[in-house]
């Protein structure tokens, strides 16, 4: 299981190993986003090959945007693009849910986003099930 707690970021128990999920609650500042980046770029050091990642945002109220100029962010997106090999997003605005699916054609990285309401298809699109309650 992963363990991963910061602010309004958490890691959601999986049935795969391979699977790193996480739910944003609420508002996420600058600092939580620094530290999931953290997180993952110590998760892609001690990967055997490629992992999948879930990122639920179904709850998320807001972020802050000067994190995407921190340097371990900044790595991990670089390093995702050869170390995920599933990326699903659920409940992402509208404008994110564009750009995922963009990406999705343009980096190595099979992306796809997903209603709120069809969570359970982000689900199996990772091939992975949540483990108990959040």
């Amino acid at each position: 299981m992963h363990t991963f707690q910061h602010g309004s970021i958490k890691a959601i128990a999986t049935d795969n190993p391979r699977v790193h999920a996480f739910e944003i609650v609420g508002h996420a500042d600058d600092d939580d986003v620094e530290a999931m980046a953290e997180h993952m770029n110590e998760v892609f050091d001690r990967a055997d090959g490629k992992v999948d990642m879930l990122l639920d945002l179904s709850a998320m109220t807001g972020r802050d945007l000067d994190a995407i100029f921190d340097s371990d962010v900044l790595k991990a997106q670089v390093r995702s693009w050869s170390k995920v090999g599933k990326y699903a997003v659920i409940g992402a605005p509208k404008s994110a849910a564009k750009m995922i699916e963009w990406a999705d054609k343009v980096i190595p990285v099979e992306s796809k986003a997903f209603e709120a309401d069809r969570a359970h298809e982000a689900w199996a699109f990772v091939n992975a099930s949540r483990i108990g309650q959040s």
